[in-house]
């Protein structure tokens, strides 16, 4: 049956097992081996070439899930992300990055391109103009992130990606945030799609990973970089992998909509200020979200009244758990200015919007009346 046919959870569920031709069992097997047989053989293994039976076949499902022609399975979404720029960026190259990105993405770039001569521009907003402003003659890739985190931005996605075949300059999205059941880029023209897998891949905060998906011919260049680097997953992971994504489409559907209860909530609650999340009818890009999103996403970002102390309010939390990360089943806050943007400067956090006193919220798939519960509580307690 063509992939194209499959219905969302039937791809989570069945694209990419690997049959038990042996015992006949239900799901895939795990080959745990590091050394493969070489002589009169179609394909030479080697976990570190990403191509072991379990890296090779999970690709598939990412693949599917992206509708691209391939992808890869990294140890973690910097080593994703990282082996990506690298294999299409070398020493006099520049490369346009969005401002409103993940901490860690920008301070890789900011820490090590400048090691490498590779340029580069963050755009002073995440309009296509602002992209097109920042494009040079040795621009090579055009990087987004849409929903962007935390500040959940959204970047209009066919208009980038049109730019970049307009100049010819590759382009590439981090799909982390909306996660593969809430967007899919690809339609839009994307060349390159990657996602930090310890998220909603994941989706069980026991799994560090990282996924990049492309077309054969960019695939390929990734992996001949990738290789050298040696940034691929131990096969009992890529196993864990692939059973936490068969549920995927049902895990963020349930936390979507509770995601978009607990906004519209917190909207009308005293104590909030601000906030944060595309699913709002007066997001400045909601309209644009709709557009492009098959779901608004369960990340939602919020600032308490200014007399209200942030870190008192989530050491106050009692089921919500203030916790790096996200994506879990579980519902969990942290300050991003402490965490995930932490590596970058006061300036720099203050330039593209994010305060020492947001809270970064990912919802899990717990009872939302239960999650009220557990805020109202905890502002009580300030």
């Amino acid at each position: 049956m063509s992939k194209k046919k499959l219905g969302l959870n039937t791809i989570c569920a069945h694209v990419g097992e690997i049959k038990d031709e042996q015992f006949k069992g239900a799901v895939s097997p795990i080959y745990l081996s590091s050394s493969y047989e070489f002589l009169d053989v179609d394909i030479k293994r080697y976990p570190r070439y990403f191509n072991t039976p379990n890296q090779e076949y999970l690709s598939k499902k990412i693949a599917a899930l992206e509708g691209k022609e391939m992808a890869m399975i990294f140890g973690s979404g910097m080593a994703a992300i990282s082996h990506m720029f690298l294999a299409f960026l070398k020493a006099g190259d520049h490369i346009v990055v969005q401002n409103t990105i993940y901490g860690g993405t920008s301070n890789f770039i900011r820490e090590e391109f400048p090691k490498l001569n590779i340029e580069f521009t963050f755009t002073n907003g995440y309009n296509v103009s602002d992209f097109e402003a920042a494009i040079k003659p040795n621009t090579k890739l055009i990087h987004i992130e849409t929903p962007s985190n935390p500040l959940l931005t959204i970047t209009n996605i066919k208009a980038v990606a049109d730019l970049g075949k307009k100049e010819g300059i590759i382009t590439s999205i981090d799909n982390t945030f909306a996660s593969s059941i809430n967007q899919t880029p690809g339609d839009f023209g994307v060349d390159l799609i990657m996602h930090s897998a310890t998220k909603y891949f994941g989706g069980h905060s026991d799994i560090c990973a990282g996924a990049v998906a492309g077309s054969k011919e960019h695939m390929d260049k990734i992996w001949n970089v990738s290789k050298n680097l040696g940034g691929s997953l131990s096969d009992f992971t890529v196993w864990m992998l692939e059973r936490s994504m068969k549920t995927m489409g049902l895990r963020v559907e349930k936390q979507t909509k509770n995601a978009y209860k607990m906004a519209k909530w917190l909207e009308k609650n005293d104590a909030v200020k601000n906030v944060f999340y595309p699913g709002l009818k007066n997001h400045p890009e909601h309209k644009l979200a709709k557009s492009q999103m098959h779901g608004f996403g369960a990340m939602l970002s919020f600032e308490l009244k200014d007399d209200l102390d942030s870190v008192k309010f989530q050491k106050a939390l009692k089921l919500i758990k203030a916790s790096m990360s996200l994506a879990g089943v579980e519902s969990t806050v942290l300050s991003p200015a402490q965490t995930s943007h932490s590596l970058l400067s006061q300036e720099e956090r203050d330039a593209i919007g994010i305060t020492d006193g947001l809270i970064r919220f990912s919802v899990g798939i717990e009872s939302v009346k239960d999650l009220k519960n557990d805020i109202n509580q905890a502002l009580k307690q300030l």
